[in-house]
């Protein structure tokens, strides 16, 4: 499980989003607690993905912890990118700064068989909306 979780944040970092879909239940949940976005099914979660990268072309996770339970898994990782894209947060498009961010977040996945069920992801996004210049520091 540990090794499909990796494989999920290895290959939205490669933008290779039929290799991130196949590690996705067909009726998978993702639920971005920092945006309060809820997005159901493997296409709806990859178009997700997608808008981050358009915001943030070079976002990458690199993964520092992974603790595995039962059917879960938990990943401790660093996003980083850089602001160059349009970015869709919960009040509206926030336009491109050109300002890196790094964000410390934690994911926790919920496994069906071979697939992810569910993922929910925890970070700062005040942190982001700071470093990005949306927010005064």
């Amino acid at each position: 499980m540990i090794s499909l979780a990796r494989e999920n944040v290895e290959a939205f970092n490669a933008a290779d989003w039929q290799r991130a879909k196949a590690t996705l239940a067909p009726d998978a949940v993702y639920d971005e607690v920092g945006t309060h976005q809820r997005v159901e099914g493997a296409d709806r979660i990859v178009e997700a993905f997608q808008g981050w990268k358009r915001a943030m072309p070079d976002a990458k996770g690199t993964i520092t912890k992974a603790v595995v339970g039962d059917s879960t898994v938990t990943l401790e990782l660093t996003w980083t990118g850089t602001h160059t894209g349009p970015l869709q947060g919960p009040t509206g498009t926030i336009p491109a700064s050109g300002k890196r961010q790094e964000t410390r977040a934690a994911m926790v996945f919920t496994f069906q068989g071979d697939r992810i069920k569910e993922g929910h992801q925890y970070f700062d996004l005040m942190t982001i909306l700071r470093q990005i210049g949306a927010l005064p520091q």
